[in-house]
């Protein structure tokens, strides 16, 4: 049973990893989450293999750590850049792991570090000894001729030993003659020991560059030629008489008489044909997105680094297409990411139909794709890229009996030639995406082609820019709270009244903003636990100024940023003590993918809150690939039923028993549930049929300003 140590900080997804790893047979003693745990642990355990993630914490990260581990190391990584890849491949580990991963693909991969592994061990601890030792062998062989008498049985004992060995050998005389071949030497270059014997060593041994397949010299002429021993050079191969190729590695070494006079050479090689493809298979892995078999991100953005030298040196034109797919979220929401990924397997399909030999196809992420056209002016990129928006708007997905038309939206942008705008791969990856992003909002199925003076995407880069605004919104308290009711459907309430404390955005014209115009920005320029502290200190205030009497528990969200801060704990029990709030009318709400994204810090964060008297809802339920998986680890009161499963309840079966699904596992682990997008009647009758404990959406409710 193989042992694998497992380096990884995340420790939801090493124990997903140890679990998987255990359930195929391996043996898991140690998980270590630093640069010094895993010292320690390669110490204490010898493990056969270490699966080491690129980005542990700490100073030192998985690199650096994995330069000081002997074990073979198989890195586990998503997207990095590509000096952060060149790092990694410095340290010659045994393999990649692009997440996320495949069972099937974390058990390949480690058999395959493990085999090349045991190849290498064995070739590093007897290629020189078995060259001097043949050499030494040989030698003795000569001087038994001599005295064949006296050593004749000790003669037959060492041509039984280069009989029986694994490695191919061959003995030449002074002259580079062939004096000997072993078995292995005679399969492998189609010789036999009669017919090679005094023919020239570059006649029967007729090696090549794999790479160039070109000619290269046997390493016999420059052992007898200096003295030293020699190898082969990087990529050899050997053709056999018969016209079979094999790749090999080698040492030769002189053999000597008593005297110290060179009186032949020894080589000895071996296939290792196997162990190239292994090689060649780990670097594919790195390379390529493992869904579509495309060039992966990493990849695509060194061929476009590559092609914006050539365009620098030689002034030639290229483009680049950003492509992302019109209906993917839906045909994901709808049938699952199963049907997704095939989507996107079949799509990859298509789009390679409409390209040319020596354009670039990669997967950039999610349903994002480039495409690199190399030496193509402007009007042939336009030409190839209305193709490819052509074949992909006459492509119709179809999924256990559902259709869907699907199209695509293209940023172009063409670069090089005289008069050049852009001079790194970042500047013209973020102008076609945002391109892309201006087809898209033009209405989608359409080609955005750049043009230097584009005040279209002059505008949407305004429109992005919205991390001053934002900063500048929270210096001067330019955000109002509104409230959205939550009623319930029958069962009786523990409260008089329950509502959502919603967010808007004052702009500095006095217009508002609705949240999700502001708060992905937010969220990606890292303001969004700025944003959390206004709401919280402002809706508690609100909340301890309203007069006694009726019962109301107010939700308050939370996002991901605030989940992982270490002080916002702190600073919300410090807000509640100074405001008097009282904590069971506060219900904090968590999406379900910030809760999963750090599963430890969300049930502490939870727990230490619920210990004071506040309750817990978990937002957006149902739209995370693991939901009912993580549930039993989130100790939350209220499970709130994404309203993508809501929305079609009172028209689709699927959604309606999708909902009941998440109401009974609810109501069994002791959860009350709240549906989003409650909009009509006709949706809050339905959802009183399957029991649905509250509802909340336009049908019950517009939101409100607080008063």
């Amino acid at each position: 049973m193989a042992r694998v140590l497992i380096v990884e900080d995340e420790s939801i997804v090493a124990l997903d990893l140890q679990r998987r790893l255990i359930r195929l047979g391996y043996d898991v003693p140690r998980v270590a989450a630093t640069h010094d745990q895993a010292l320690r642990a390669v110490h204490d355990v010898c493990p056969d293999i270490v699966l080491m993630d690129i980005n542990i914490a700490g100073d030192i990260d998985g690199i650096d750590t994995a330069a000081k581990i002997l074990a073979p190391v198989i890195y586990l990584t998503a997207y990095s850049e590509e000096k952060t890849l060149e790092r990694a491949r410095a340290t010659k580990p045994y393999g990649y792991l692009i997440k996320p991963f495949s069972e099937r693909e974390l058990h390949a991969t480690i058999q395959m570090a493990m085999e090349r592994h045991q190849v290498e061990t064995r070739l590093v601890h007897s290629e020189e000894q078995l060259a001097r030792a043949y050499a030494v062998m040989e030698v003795a062989k000569r001087e038994l001729e001599i005295r064949a008498g006296e050593l004749f049985e000790e003669k037959q004992r060492l041509e039984v030993t280069l009989n029986s060995i694994g490695d191919g050998v061959i003995t030449t005389d002074f002259q580079g003659n062939i004096t000997y071949l072993n078995p292995v030497a005679e399969q492998m270059t189609g010789w036999t020991l009669t017919e090679a014997c005094g023919q020239p060593v570059s006649r029967v041994l007729v090696l090549i560059n794999e790479e160039t397949r070109q000619s290269a010299l046997s390493p016999v002429e420059q052992v007898l030629r200096t003295g030293e021993i020699s190898g082969l050079a990087h990529n050899s191969a050997l053709i056999s008489k018969q016209g079979s190729v094999y790749s090999i590695e080698n040492s030769a070494a002189p053999m000597r008489d008593r005297n110290d006079l060179i009186i032949g050479a020894v080589l000895v090689f071996h296939d290792v044909s196997d162990a190239r493809r292994l090689a060649e298979e780990m670097t594919y892995q790195a390379t390529h997105d493992s869904l579509t078999g495309l060039v992966n991100r990493s990849d695509f953005e060194r061929r476009l680094e590559a092609a914006i030298q050539n365009a620098q040196q030689l002034g030639q034109q290229h483009a680049l297409a950003y492509l992302d797919l019109d209906q993917f979220k839906i045909v994901n929401d709808t049938c699952g990411h199963s049907a997704g990924d095939e989507l996107l397997r079949q799509i990859s399909g298509l789009l390679r139909l409409a390209l040319r030999a020596n354009d670039t196809l990669a997967r950039l992420g999610g349903d994002e794709f480039g495409v690199l056209l190399e030496s193509c002016p402007p009007y042939v990129a336009t030409q190839i890229a209305e193709n490819l928006r052509n074949i992909i708007a006459d492509f119709h997905f179809v999924w256990t009996e559902k259709t869907f038309p699907i199209s695509v939206s293209i940023g172009l942008v063409s670069f090089g030639g005289l008069g050049a705008d852009f001079v790194t791969s970042t500047e013209i990856m973020s102008t076609a995406d945002t391109a892309c992003y201006a087809a898209k909002d033009l209405g989608r199925n359409r080609i955005y082609v750049y043009q230097a003076d584009d005040h279209e995407l002059s505008k949407r880069h305004g429109e992005m820019d919205w991390y001053t605004r934002i900063f500048s919104a929270i210096e001067q308290s330019r955000f109002v709270l509104y409230g959205q009711k939550i009623i319930s459907l029958g069962s009786a309430s523990s409260f008089d009244e329950h509502a959502e404390i919603l967010l808007r955005l004052v702009g500095e014209d006095g217009k508002i903003i609705p949240p999700m115009a502001f708060v992905p920005a937010a969220e990606r320029y890292g303001l969004m636990t700025a944003v959390d502290r206004w709401v919280i200190r402002n809706a508690f205030a609100y909340i301890a100024s309203l007069p006694p009497g009726k019962s109301i528990l107010f939700s308050i969200n939370l996002s991901g940023g605030t989940m992982n801060d270490d002080t916002a704990l702190s600073f919300i029990m410090t807000e509640m003590q100074a405001s008097g709030v009282r904590p069971d009318s506060i219900c904090f709400e968590v999406t379900e993918t910030a809760a999963i994204a750090s599963l430890l810090n969300a049930s502490a964060f939870i727990g230490a809150l619920k210990n004071k008297g506040c309750h817990f809802a978990l937002d957006d339920f149902g739209s995370g690939m693991s939901s009912f998986a993580y549930l039993k680890h989130l100790p939350v009161d209220y499970l709130k039923i994404d309203g993508c499963f809501v929305k079609d309840i009172a028209r689709d079966h699927i959604d309606a028993a999708l909902v009941a699904a998440i109401h009974d596992i609810g109501h069994v682990m002791g959860m009350k549930t709240i549906a989003e997008f409650a909009e009509n009647d006709a949706i809050l009758e339905k959802l009183r049929a399957i029991g649905v404990d509250y509802a909340q959406g336009y049908g019950v409710a517009y939101p409100a300003p607080l008063k």
